[in-house]
């Protein structure tokens, strides 16, 4: 039986996908009390990343389709973190938003909206955040976007 979140989340046609395995020598995430930091998450859906960087070859509205798909994997490595009970979630705490982007690209925080509107959507007011979105000359597999999160849980 789906709790409240992924019930919203069927809603909006989305399926939380299995938590995406560390791609080097890290964990996925690390649970101190009441907090779950989450490693960061790439832009992967269905096998395939959004990759380019933002002010070149990849638009605003192409960013935040990565930065979705990042929050949705935020979300999945929530859910492993909670024994796959994403109502144990209490609330996004903050976010970090790396942009592959030009030196002169400045919308990051636009790109990051992506991410931060489907928590919004998707969670209520438990999806409401902190967070931070930064320019980067490069990001891992040429990625357009990287976001890690920190949560806390029940």
């Amino acid at each position: 039986m789906a709790g409240k979140f992924e019930t919203k989340l069927a809603e909006m046609g989305v399926t939380l996908p299995h938590a995406p395995a560390p791609a080097a020598n890290y964990v996925p995430y690390v649970i101190a009390g009441d907090m779950v930091y989450v490693s960061g998450q790439l832009p992967a859906s269905d096998g395939e990343m959004v990759v380019g960087t933002l002010g070149d070859d990849v638009t605003i509205e192409q960013g935040q389709a990565a930065a979705r798909a990042c929050a949705i994997n935020l979300l999945s490595q929530v859910k492993a973190a909670c024994a796959g009970d994403l109502d144990r979630l209490v609330r996004v705490v903050k976010l970090s938003a790396f942009v592959n982007s030009t030196s002169d690209f400045g919308d990051q925080p636009q790109v990051v909206n992506g991410c931060s509107d489907f928590m919004a959507e998707a969670l209520g007011d438990a999806g409401r955040h902190a967070r931070s979105a930064v320019s980067s000359p490069s990001l891992p597999f040429g990625v357009a976007v990287e976001i890690d999160g920190v949560f806390q849980i029940k």
